[in-house]
């Protein structure tokens, strides 16, 4: 037998980065709630929302990586979402190539399938917008989610919320329907010393489910500042004397450049990493509708949400 002697000697340093290596690999962080904390979940909701409140909308381009019954789909998507649910998406090929194009102004959706030379259109509900996005998620919510917003169940019961130990809140709604919601709301890391009411709230992940079965989640990643677009005068307006559009409302705030959107479901699975983010363009409202070009092939789609 080994006396006491003939063990290695304790090392506080080598016990401590024991510790800092389990946090890193493992997981087993122990992060302390910030200094002051929301009373209520609905607190913490209201400064969610207050924080995204001059963002009225956002303009960008991003990668699109789909996986689901039509197998492996990666693309380039550029988007335009204006609250509170105005809608447009053109999937373009490698070559700029517009491949499709969904639109919804809030009432109305079409959807132009260059590839299968198909317009569909028809209400705007939850199961037409899927049918590009692959997000069974309504307009409003979308709108939302795209721009770092939880969408929000409505509220059987006050919200809860509690502290995890990984450095966020846990907001959890009971809604009606059988329905439930948990939301990871994660302060900015410059601000756990600050009032809470003044904290900047990264949405982080927020799941859906209704009766016991996972209806989405989604993942949020990769947080920093966006500006308002700015409109310029090309060089031809200039010489003939035409103004530039209007610019938004002014708009620094943070955004997601990744979101991740999982449908057990319907096993959808589909990642956008977003680039050449602006907050508040000012579109004409035009082109949230289209007309079907010449050639493609119309139909009318009264899908029922829930198909």
């Amino acid at each position: 037998m080994r006396s006491a002697r003939d063990l290695p000697s304790f090392d506080a340093s080598l016990w401590r980065c024991a510790l800092v290596g389990c946090a890193l690999l493992t997981g087993c962080t122990n992060i302390a709630p910030p200094k002051s904390v929301p009373p209520t979940g609905d607190a913490a909701l209201e400064r969610m929302r207050g924080g995204a409140a001059c963002a009225d909308g956002l303009q960008a381009s991003a990668k699109i990586d789909y996986y689901g019954d039509q197998g492996r789909v990666r693309g380039e998507l550029l988007m335009i979402a204006k609250r509170p649910a105005s809608l447009r998406m053109d999937i373009v090929s490698p070559f700029g190539a517009t491949l499709a194009t969904l639109t919804s102004d809030s009432t109305k959706f079409a959807l132009a399938d260059l590839r299968n030379k198909q317009f569909l259109f028809g209400p705007a509900k939850t199961c037409n917008i899927a049918r590009l996005t692959h997000m069974p998620i309504p307009a409003p919510a979308l709108v939302d989610l795209l721009r770092g917003v939880a969408p929000v169940l409505k509220r059987s019961s006050p919200a809860t919320i509690a502290w995890d130990r990984h450095g966020y809140y846990v907001v959890t709604i009971a809604s009606t329907r059988q329905a439930n919601e948990v939301i990871h709301l994660a302060p900015h890391p410059d601000d756990m010393g600050r009032p809470w009411e003044e904290q900047r709230l990264r949405l982080k992940f927020f799941s859906v489910e209704q009766a016991g079965k996972e209806m989405y989640h989604a993942e949020l990643d990769e947080h920093a500042a966006a500006k308002s677009l700015v409109v310029e005068a090309s060089p031809e307006d200039i010489v003939a004397g035409i103004a530039p559009a209007a610019n938004g409302a002014a708009c620094n705030i943070e955004v997601p450049r990744v979101v991740h959107v999982e449908s057990p479901s319907t096993g959808d699975d589909v990642l956008f990493r977003y680039s050449d983010i602006s907050w508040n363009p000012t579109p004409d409202p035009s082109i949230f509708t289209q007309m079907p070009a010449a050639g493609l092939e119309r139909g009318f789609v009264g899908c029922a949400d829930g198909e």
